[in-house]
This record gives structure tokens, sequence and C-alpha cells, in this order.
């Protein structure tokens, strides 16, 4: 039975704003204070999906949370209405505040991590929700997640569903995992990335046995625990697919993403003969270039025609350096056939590339069918979300208007519109 791989991307919620609440995420501490474009941001989301459509392929997505979080503030003792809760919060802790108030449930490759049928145990699709707990703004993500995942798939005959495993063992979802086989549909081998703890500017965020316990979780028997290089996290690579994305028999990465990398090459030909590892060297571009431009942080997707692409940022093409190893690259026979560049400089800016908006979910032809077709996407509903966007989503968000009880009723009344446009 025909498999096929469908990315759910998170539509970018009305409150997206740079709060700069992800230590060790280089462009998010960059643009910290800075004035944000909601409705920018989230129109660029659609035309990555409706980009993708394009090509070809099959498209979800996932709503955005309701932020302000006001059902947290209230474990935090705080006490009220939604508004009442959030004016409170807000007066009390505004830094504590804006954690409530962050739209970064839109990074869906942290959603949780997806094996496909072929590798699991029980031959269903299986989840782990990702419970992100380095990251407080991130932290309280998961418990909405896996409902939403658990609507969007909720036939128990092909999809299985679990909670994030306890937060003192952080988990990063697909963002630290890759799946490496000879095509979506076969079993694959599932590679997952971890960090060690050392001394360092920066933390690691992915834990071993996290990774442990959603291999177990999700059924999986062929898997790969490895270490992230810690030179890679030090340089602002906090998650692995900020340095290294991987599709069916493909893996693309930079020349110091993993650790020992040698044994790791060796371990994934043992396991995979037919891998292909496309490997970009130091001297061409260097981790700086490769975080700033976030060249892994693409798309590595296979048309229908077979062809393997990349669907990359707008900033990789702007790298003088990237671009002439790209075009090296192409000049090439290698597995890789094309390069498309695409705008999505609103959530760059919060530290998130095209392969962070995505959660990859590979089914059979007869599991596509059974998903919630809410959550699917086609050209229809994506013009019914643009004009949803273009009335509710505010224009822009200064730092100073977080606090503001006008953006708090916006944010409210922009999810009560789209969960009715949905019919949810």
């Amino acid at each position: 039975m025909k498999t096929v791989e469908v990315n759910f991307d998170g539509l970018i919620g009305p409150t997206h704003n740079y709060a700069g609440l992800s230590f060790g995420n280089i462009a998010s501490a960059k643009n910290a204070g800075g004035t944000s474009r909601p409705r920018a941001a989230a129109l660029q989301s659609i035309g990555k999906m409706r980009f993708l459509m394009s090509l070809g392929l099959p498209q979800g997505f996932l709503l955005p949370h309701d932020r302000p979080n006001a059902p947290w503030l209230r474990t935090l003792g705080f006490a009220g209405s939604d508004a009442e809760v959030c004016a409170a919060a807000f007066a009390a802790d505004p830094v504590l505040f804006r954690n409530a108030m962050s739209a970064s449930a839109t990074w869906t490759a942290n959603a949780a991590t997806v094996s496909p049928a072929s590798d699991t145990a029980d031959g269903r699709v299986h989840f782990t929700a990702a419970n992100l707990s380095t990251m407080t703004h991130r932290s309280i993500e998961h418990t909405e997640t896996h409902r939403q995942l658990a609507i969007a798939f909720a036939d128990t005959r092909h999809f299985a569903m679990h909670a994030a495993v306890p937060g003192k063992f952080g988990d990063e979802g697909a963002a630290n995992f890759m799946r490496l086989c000879p095509s979506h549909g076969e079993k694959g081998v599932e590679v997952f990335i971890y960090g060690e703890e050392r001394q360092g500017r920066f933390p690691s965020r992915q834990d071993r046995r996290a990774s442990e316990a959603v291999a177990r979780l999700n059924g999986v028997n062929d898997a790969i625990f490895w270490s992230q290089a810690d030179t890679a996290i030090q340089a602002g690579a906090f998650h692995n697919d900020v340095v290294a994305v991987a599709n069916e028999r493909v893996l693309f990465a930079h020349e110091q993403a993993f650790e020992n990398k040698e044994a790791l090459y060796a371990e994934l030909r043992r396991r995979l003969p037919e891998v292909e590892i496309v490997e970009v060297p130091a001297s061409a571009v260097s981790l700086e270039d490769a975080i700033g431009s976030y060249l892994f942080n693409s798309q590595l997707v296979t048309l229908p025609s077979g062809e393997m692409v990349l669907v990359l940022p707008k900033e990789s093409e702007e790298n003088a350096r990237v671009k002439a190893w790209l075009e090296t690259m192409l000049a090439g026979n290698g597995p890789i056939r094309g390069c498309h560049f695409i705008d999505v400089r609103e959530s760059m800016k919060n530290g998130g590339g095209p392969a962070c908006l995505r959660l990859r979910v590979a089914v059979s032809e007869a599991a596509y069918a059974v998903i919630d077709p809410r959550f699917l996407l086609d050209d229809a509903k994506a013009d019914a979300l643009e004009r949803l966007i273009e009335t509710h989503w505010p224009e822009s968000i200064a730092p100073d208007e977080l606090g503001n009880p006008a953006l708090w009723e916006t944010a409210w009344e922009a999810r009560r519109a789209l969960l009715k446009l949905l019919e949810f």
C-alpha cells in the first residue's frame, strides 16, 4: 500500500512576539525586544504550506494554542476571570507573564516524535508528545499538543498516542530526531539525537533517557541514540535540526553536527547500506553561517516524481557562502536535485526556519483517509484562513503592548473565530 508523508505545520498565532525567551537560540535573543508582525507571520506560514502543496505534497496544520494562557497562570496561584488572572500576573511578574503569551507552539517540529507504522511493533503510527521541559514557555504546550494530535489522529486502528515523558527528562520532539529509510513506507532506522551534559555557554535540551523512553513508548526496536556535537550546541544549534536533516535514504548534515561522526556514519551504513550522506564541510560553510542562514533547518522532501529537493529560507539564498555551496552541490550528481527559497522571516527572527514549522507524519493511504479533515489543508481552506488572519490577527505587537488587555481580548477572539471557521 502506498505511503505518503504529510507535513503538519503550525499556524502562527496572534500573539507572535519577540520576548527572547529561548536561551541558546541566537536568533531569538538577537531580536528580543523588537516589534513583531503576527499577521504577516501567519500569512507567511500559510504561504509556505501553499508552496509545499504546489509541489504536489499533502499538507496539514495544527492550531495555535490559547494565549495568553490563563489556565496555566491559575496553577501559579492567580485567580479570577481570564482577564483578571492575566492582569494580576502581569502586574506581579511581567517576565512570567511573557511565557503565558508565547506563540511558540507554532514550531511543530517540537510537538512530538512520530514513528511510522513500518517501524513499530504493532504496525501503527505512534506519536509521543514532547515535554519541552527545558524552556518554561514551551513546557506549557504538551497538554494541548497531545489533545490536538489525539483529535487529528483519533482512529486507534492506525494511530497510537502517548503523553509526554516526565519533565525531569527533557524531550524536544522531532527537532532532535531523524529517520532514514529506503522510502517512506519501508522500515527505517530511527536516529535519536541527544546532548551530553557539559559546562558551556548554552545547555543541551535533549536528555538521552527521554529519547530512550520515546523509542520504548513508540514501540521502536531499530533505533540509534547519538550525541549532538557540543561544538554545535555552543555555537547556537539548540536543536539537531539546525545542523542536520534526513529524508528517506539521505542524511544532509554539517561536518560538525555530531560527536564521533565517522562512527555514526559507519553505523548508518551498516544498518542501511543505501544511505547517502551529504556532508557540508566547515571550510565551505562555518557553523556560524549554517546557524545564521538555517541551511539545515530546511525541508528535505521527496516530490511525487521521486526527485528530492530542499525548501530553504530566503536567508540561505542571501548568504554568499551558503548559496555558493548549494550551487556547487546542484552542479554535481548528488541525490538532492533542487533548491527552493521561501520567505518565513517572521518565524526566522524567533529562531524557527521551515523545518521548525512542520511535523512530519508518514502514513499509508488508508491511514491518511481517516485523519480528521479539519487538520488537512487545501486551497479553499487556505483562502478562508488568510481572510480570517487578515481580519483578526494583530498587524504588529511592540514589547510594551504585551500587558495590554485589549491585545489579550484580540487574541482570544481570533482563536474563537478560528475554531468556528474550522468547526471545532
